[in-house]
């Protein structure tokens, strides 16, 4: 391997992963991070996009470039397999390591192929000054100090992998806790934080949204520090944290393409629902979509006049997808947000989530935040359904809590629930059951949902088998 050199790393939560991101980048080399949970036509698009010339990839997973046609070189992490050279034979070379030349801070590290929840994932480059010094903010937005037992639940391959798992942690001299589960389990993952004596936790809504299912008085000796990220958290989500282990969940807003840009940081107050405030570092404006210009409810961009270190380099080899988003002095996120008096962001939707019904501007997020209060619903996610009169109605897609069925009763409730918690115009009509699709990542594939609604309703007078309105059960 050579300076510059790209390397797709496919490990699960395991010494070698950390092992090989200090090789890579002591060697000047280029991580391509990938889950394990890909298949091979992701891989191949990672191979391609990513001119990737070495793989280090699990054992069991080696089968998966059967497929995967190229000249890069395999080396297996586990047991021995035909034609992949073994990562044990790592152990066999002199420990002493000379560079061949600096290692600039400008210099490529990380390609990251984003989830891609509305199209072909991007392909995010960052440097060896962008993430590992940049990450600063994440380590302050966590409130890591030295000696913490931090936990972060997230899968190899992701940016919050990267963000929570390595170099926050680093920075911060705390020792990174791994758990690794085939199942999720809020009753033994309690019991293993109290046995390892965890300090710091950070999780995605998901793992949150499963959490306050289970009886959290479970975990006798709470972290010190709990945060949030990937998506907003519902307020709901985190009074009830609260209630179980007395401690506030502090949620944080960053990108794939940045580290963590708006946060509630240790020691400010906590504003239901609110992302908190520009952490430091970021300048953050919001742009009002119509007219362009700074706005007090508009999409999150930052001030490229005072360009953080955490912002990416750009989106690898697509010049048109970087003048985009670099447009107008700013880098725009996609995500729109307001902002009160006192400087705290509340996160809206993205712009291509929110909605109009009946000429009224719709939020998904605060919808949704109003369904999770109901004891019924475990998670939910809101699109508009097509409607002849009204353009657009709101329609919610929920996930059961255990106990309940998915019956006309059930909606009913779930109804009634929002008439009493929502305005007339936020009031959802349309509800289904069932499971959500989501990236790998764990993030709702909204647009899936959107799609879905355009097929059930074609004219917009269409029934579909499954789902309930609010005028048949009032």
């Amino acid at each position: 391997m050579e300076r510059g050199d790209r390397l797709v790393v496919m490990l699960g939560n395991q010494v070698e992963l950390w092992d090989t991101i200090l090789a890579v980048m002591k060697l000047g080399a280029v991580i391509i991070p990938a889950t394990p949970l890909l298949g091979p036509a992701d891989l191949r698009d990672r191979i391609d996009r990513g001119h990737a010339r070495h793989v280090v990839v699990r054992s069991a997973d080696t089968e998966k470039f059967a497929e995967v046609d190229g000249d890069y070189t395999r080396i297996a992490v586990g047991g021995p397999v035909t034609g992949w050279l073994p990562y044990d034979q790592a152990a066999e070379q002199d420990a002493a390591f000379v560079p061949d030349g600096p290692t600039r801070a400008d210099d490529t590290l990380l390609l990251y192929f984003t989830s891609g929840t509305t199209a072909r994932p991007k392909l995010v480059e960052h440097t060896h000054a962008s993430y590992p010094a940049g990450h600063l903010s994440t380590m302050y937005w966590i409130g890591l100090r030295p000696g913490d037992v931090h936990l972060n639940i997230s899968s190899p391959g992701w940016a919050k992998h990267a963000w929570s798992n390595v170099f926050a942690p680093w920075n911060a001299e705390a020792c990174v806790f791994i758990f690794n589960y085939a199942r999720f389990d809020a009753t033994r993952l309690m019991s293993e934080m109290d046995r390892c004596g965890v300090t710091s936790f950070c999780a995605p809504p998901t793992v949150w949204r499963m959490l306050i299912q289970a009886d959290l008085s479970r975990l006798r000796t709470p972290p010190r520090e709990v945060v949030g990220a990937g998506e907003p958290l519902n307020p709901e989500v985190i009074e009830q944290v609260r209630k179980g282990w007395g401690v506030t969940i502090r949620d944080g807003f960053g990108q794939t393409e940045t580290t963590v840009q708006i946060a509630n940081t240790p020691g400010q107050p906590v504003k239901p629902g609110s992302m908190g405030r520009p952490v430091p570092g970021y300048a953050v404006t919001l742009i009002d979509q119509v007219t362009g210009e700074p706005a007090e409810e508009g999409e999150i961009c930052l001030d490229l006049s005072a360009r953080p270190l955490g912002l990416m380099t750009g989106y690898h080899g697509d010049a048109e997808r970087d003048a985009e988003a670099m447009a107008g002095g700013y880098y725009h996120t996609g995500d729109i947000g307001s902002r009160d008096a006192d400087g705290y962001i509340t996160y809206v939707g993205r712009t291509d989530d929110v909605f109009k019904a009946s000429d009224y501007k719709i939020s998904p997020f605060e919808l949704e935040s109003a369904l999770i209060e109901h004891e019924a619903v475990a998670e939910a996610a809101v699109v508009p359904s097509p409607d002849p009169v009204r353009l657009a109605v709101p329609k919610a897609y929920v996930v059961l809590a255990p106990g309940w069925e998915p019956s006309a009763e059930t909606a009913k409730a779930i109804f009634a629930h929002c008439r009493t918690h929502l305005a007339p115009y936020q009031r959802i009509r349309r509800l289904e059951f069932g499971e959500l699709p989501k990236t790998i990542s764990g993030k709702i594939r909204r647009v899936q949902l959107r799609g879905y609604e355009l097929e059930k309703h074609p004219d917009g007078e269409a029934r579909p088998p499954g789902e309930y309105r609010e005028e048949d059960l009032t």
